[in-house]
């Protein structure tokens, strides 16, 4: 949990009252790789390592199964915190050569791409185990337990990976949408849990950055409580991946490949 308390005056039509409501932290979070800046993200501070290791993998930089060497300095003055990361030059992938040096804002959609046709759109995930669709309740129900930030602020998302057989895997929040399934792909990936995983999750809706996050981990299913966005089920026919939004209530409306879902 990341939270802290703030006072307000709220307003109703019987008056107006002091209350003390905990509010999700947000941050910055300074990556910079051989001591060279390379991005700056928002995030709610906590499970940084894995928020870093899911980005690195995600962004098509680095996706050598070593787990690279993170050095993590807090700076409270300006409010800040300093990653820095030690990778062999010869690791660093396209996503890296690239250079985008973007600002991800914790609400954005394609952050920092200049263009589409950055994602490999060639291999396109065909094999999977099939999901029951009366199976998704029960893993928003279990996100929903493991939400604890969400149940103090009402501030944050959540993504939670599942495997074939329903086991939840991880869950994480973060202010961010991007940030979460980043922390749950970077989790999987540092305890050699990502070839298990058969559905991600997630607490919102679903753009097309997430999409392209679920394929460069080669999940096959992803499912919302929210809408998806146009884009975001253009790319999820095009990757062969599974699209379910407005799971709740025991309801789901598939936008792409429904061959995966059972009733």
């Amino acid at each position: 949990m990341s939270v802290n308390n703030y006072q307000g005056n709220k307003f109703s039509i019987k008056g107006s009252s002091l209350v003390n409501d905990a509010l999700t932290v947000e941050q910055a979070l300074q990556i910079s790789i051989n001591n060279k800046p390379f991005t700056i993200t928002m995030r709610t501070p906590g499970n940084d390592i894995e928020l870093i290791r899911g980005l690195l993998y995600s962004e098509d930089i680095y996706r050598h199964e070593t787990n690279p060497k993170i050095t993590i300095v807090e700076n409270d003055e300006k409010m800040i915190t300093d990653a820095n990361l030690s990778i062999s030059a010869n690791l660093l992938r396209t996503g890296y050569s690239n250079s985008r040096s973007f600002l991800s804002a914790s609400s954005c959609g394609i952050c920092g791409k200049t263009e589409l046709e950055e994602l490999d759109t060639s291999k396109h995930l065909k094999s999977t185990y099939p999901l029951k669709i009366d199976q998704l309740q029960g893993m928003f129900d279990l996100m929903r337990q493991h939400q604890d930030t969400f149940e103090l602020s009402g501030g944050s998302h959540a993504a939670s990976a599942f495997s074939s057989s329903g086991q939840l895997l991880c869950t994480m929040e973060d202010i961010g949408r991007h940030n979460a399934v980043d922390k749950v792909i970077g989790y999987l990936l540092i305890n050699n849990l990502l070839n298990k995983a058969n559905c991600i999750t997630v607490s919102g809706r679903v753009s097309y950055e997430i999409v392209s996050k679920v394929f460069a981990a080669k999940i096959p299913i992803l499912a919302a409580v929210s809408a998806p966005s146009s884009l975001a089920v253009d790319f999820a026919k095009e990757l062969g991946i599974t699209l379910l939004g407005f799971c709740r209530d025991a309801k789901a409306t598939c936008y792409a490949h429904p061959n995966r879902i059972y009733d």
